[in-house]
């Protein structure tokens, strides 16, 4: 299973990767802004989404359609 963000850039667990547009957070009443770095990130079973955390929000699971590999 190949995982690729909203380049095409193939993913893999671990990596670093950028926020392109601002996202509410469901749960939350913060925003990840755009240009947030967000680090080791592990995929999960689903192409289209990844598990990460952040300094502020623990266990988020974010589309990859939104990431940028840093």
């Amino acid at each position: 299973m190949k995982v690729k963000d909203s380049n095409g850039t193939i993913l893999n667990d671990g990596d670093t990767v950028t926020v392109i547009k601002d996202l509410k957070v469901k749960g939350a009443s913060s925003v990840l802004k755009r240009g947030t770095v967000i680090k080791n990130i592990r995929l999960t079973d689903d192409p289209d989404e990844v598990e990460c955390r952040t300094d502020k929000i623990k266990g988020l699971v974010l589309r990859t359609e939104f990431l940028k590999k840093a």
